[in-house]
């Protein structure tokens, strides 16, 4: 069929050949944004406040959850197991803190998503394109939007809201804070002070008997534990690390430190175990010279002279332990260290 053979009727009119124009040009149509609707909220200043409560509310519940978050870091102890059904057998701590710490977060946002439905303006304003610039203009503008924002927040006009939500805000990074606790124990005053305490038998390390000034023969070397510390003790190795003692006996003549013959008995004297360099425990001892060699390090000891350092790393002597005898024959502490034992950075603690 020629173009001459199609009939006029078959082609688009005049009228349908605009209207496709302008579909082709925006086939979408523009929907408009539906008629505002005014909530409740802003025509009832009764439900304004019912609001205004319910996120002060939530705001409240988030700095209550925050404490208890502190208290259950606080009360319940590492170890303690309880049974939550469905749960099983879990730790009371971990629960605690998931479940505090989880509200304090939730409250503070529901009570923020609760604010902006019910009370902070639902007005939809389009706003046109322009360019990214830091001008003047732009900058004035900024501000002005943001006190358009502060006014429609309401903020100004509702202080319980404002109040609570600046607590809830504050109280909510404590949660963290206290989590700093967990990275270790507090030193205190215990790295200063042992277990030896006056009347303390010495209990030998092998035997766990009672030492005897005549079990300890002249340069043997003797390892002692304070009386009543048990290997079974949950514990042991914590106390161990600052109780260890180590016994060597030296006749008196050839103790040349005045102090360490006045601590001694009958040439037997207790020095502590414990490396004054990095902390770890000395057991060589040679006794011709009187010297203990710490195997990490080499440093040198002499126990002769006060346990004062003649070669190595060590940053000052052994502390001593001053020593006598019970009415039973025993030989037993007569106080604790002078000294903290171990390295010399708890010495300038």
């Amino acid at each position: 069929m020629s173009s001459q053979e199609i009939s006029k009727e078959s082609l688009p009119s005049e009228q349908d050949t605009a209207h496709g124009t302008a579909v082709a040009e925006n086939p979408f149509a523009d929907p408009g944004l539906p008629p505002h609707r005014p909530r409740i909220q802003d025509i009832d200043e009764r439900a304004a406040k019912r609001s205004e409560r319910t996120v002060a509310l939530l705001f409240t519940l988030s700095m209550l959850a925050t404490i208890g978050f502190i208290a259950s870091f606080v009360i319940f102890p590492v170890d303690k197991i309880v049974y939550v059904w469905p749960l099983g057998h879990v730790s009371a701590t971990n629960l605690s803190l998931g479940l505090t710490l989880g509200l304090a977060l939730f409250c503070i946002g529901a009570g923020a998503v609760h604010w902006a439905r019910t009370l902070m303006s639902d007005e939809e304003v389009a706003d046109d394109r322009h360019a990214i610039e830091a001008t003047p203009d732009v900058k004035a503008k900024v501000m002005a939007d943001f006190a358009d924002g502060a006014r429609e927040s309401a903020i100004g006009r509702r202080p319980l809201i404002r109040n609570t939500m600046l607590g809830a805000l504050a109280m909510v990074p404590l949660s963290g804070v206290v989590l700093l606790r967990e990275l270790g124990p507090l030193p205190e005053k215990k790295l200063f002070h042992t277990g030896w305490a006056k009347g303390k038998q010495l209990i030998n390390m092998n035997t766990n008997e009672p030492l005897r000034p005549e079990d300890v023969a002249v340069g043997s070397l003797t390892f002692a534990k304070p009386q009543g510390l048990e290997e079974d003790d949950h514990d042991f190795n914590n106390k161990i690390a600052k109780d260890a003692l180590m016994i060597v006996r030296i006749q008196p003549e050839d103790i040349k430190d005045k102090r360490e013959l006045e601590w001694s008995h009958e040439g037997i004297v207790a020095f502590s175990k414990i490396c004054t360099h990095v902390g770890c425990p000395i057991s060589l001892y040679e006794q011709q010279t009187h010297h203990v060699l710490c195997p990490c390090h080499q440093s040198t000891f002499d126990l002769s002279d006060g346990a004062r350092v003649i070669f190595g790393p060590a940053g000052h002597a052994l502390p001593q332990l001053r020593i006598g005898v019970n009415d039973k024959g025993f030989l037993e502490a007569l106080g604790d260290f002078d000294e903290p034992v171990g390295p010399a950075f708890w010495e300038r603690g």
